[in-house]
């Protein structure tokens, strides 16, 4: 009998190189098992989704043998993933937009058109190098990995592939997401309910020049860390002054409208804010409006 090792329309499936086993990993180890769906998605090999596509198709096996749906496995099994179902994944494009003002993220509301419809040739950076053609097919299950607020622009990434999702929306997912945030101050109240010195002398108008010379420093450290949005306490963020009026933020979570709810509790209006990462990949030089694929040896 021929070892399912040994079988070349499979590969045998191992965690990716560095990765150690998830908090969830380990505690299914206690429980016993998990869904085979669940297990392959923990390991980075497929999404929930793609693996029971896969299952169903008959390209997966477990210890050697035809995996079924909806089974049930411990940690330590091997999984073996058929070569048209690698060849499928490798398929499946990422694309970075640089998502202009007025475009929403996901589904068209309001009027405003959803941010896919600029994934067209004629939208494609001349400069993008990366060795894809473009193909009307690439729309097909093409979704926004995370969101970027209607009136925010910068970096959007639009995937096929249920693993870079999982990578920056799953929910154990703590990918830095940075931002330049360009800002005005208005004054906010003391703790004590005394309002703050700049309220009395610019009688209440935003101050839009030279900000970081007049914002209180107690109000940077509450943007770093204290505040709290929907009743939840926010993680600790990364928060410098990039020039006299833009700071520079790296988030870890993405709450609705998160940056400039956290502005105005400290009394900062946010007038623009355009994120430049996500991860490892930066908007770089990506003009506004226009899109590239994510390049092979590129990695949130």
């Amino acid at each position: 009998m021929t070892d399912p090792k040994q079988t070349p329309a499979f590969r045998r499936a191992a965690p990716p190189p560095g990765r150690a086993p998830s908090a969830t990993a380990g505690a299914t180890a206690t429980s016993g098992t998990l869904r085979l769906n669940k297990r392959m998605a923990e390991l980075g090999l497929a999404s929930r989704r793609e693996a029971d596509d896969w299952i169903g198709r008959g390209w997966v096996k477990v210890n050697g043998e035809v995996a079924t749906m909806g089974m049930q496995v411990t940690p330590d099994v091997r999984i073996e993933i058929n070569k048209q179902a690698q060849g499928q994944q490798a398929n499946q494009v990422t694309i970075l937009l640089n998502k202009p003002m007025g475009i929403v993220s996901g589904q068209a509301e309001d009027g405003h058109l959803p941010a896919i419809t600029l994934i067209q040739p004629q939208n494609r950076w001349v400069d993008d190098n990366a060795r894809f053609f473009f193909h009307p097919k690439q729309l097909q299950s093409l979704v926004p990995a995370g969101r970027l607020d209607i009136d925010s622009i910068g970096l959007l990434v639009l995937t096929q592939d249920g693993r870079v999702a999982r990578q920056l929306i799953g929910e154990d997912s703590v990918m830095e997401k940075e931002y330049l945030v360009r800002v005005s101050y208005t004054g906010f109240t003391e703790p004590d309910g005394q309002p703050d010195r700049l309220l009395q002398i610019n009688d209440g108008d935003p101050v839009s020049n030279n900000v970081q010379a007049i914002f209180p420093a107690s109000g940077l450290e509450k943007l770093r860390h204290g505040l709290s949005l929907d009743g939840q306490a926010l993680k600790p963020a990364k928060i410098t002054w990039q020039n006299p009026e833009q700071l520079r933020v790296v988030l870890t979570e993405g709450k609705k409208r998160q940056i400039r709810r956290m502005c105005e509790q400290v009394g900062l209006k946010v007038v623009g804010l355009k994120r430049v990462r996500i991860g490892n990949v930066m908007l770089g030089n990506l003009p506004l409006g226009q899109w590239r694929y994510l390049a092979p040896h590129e990695k949130f």
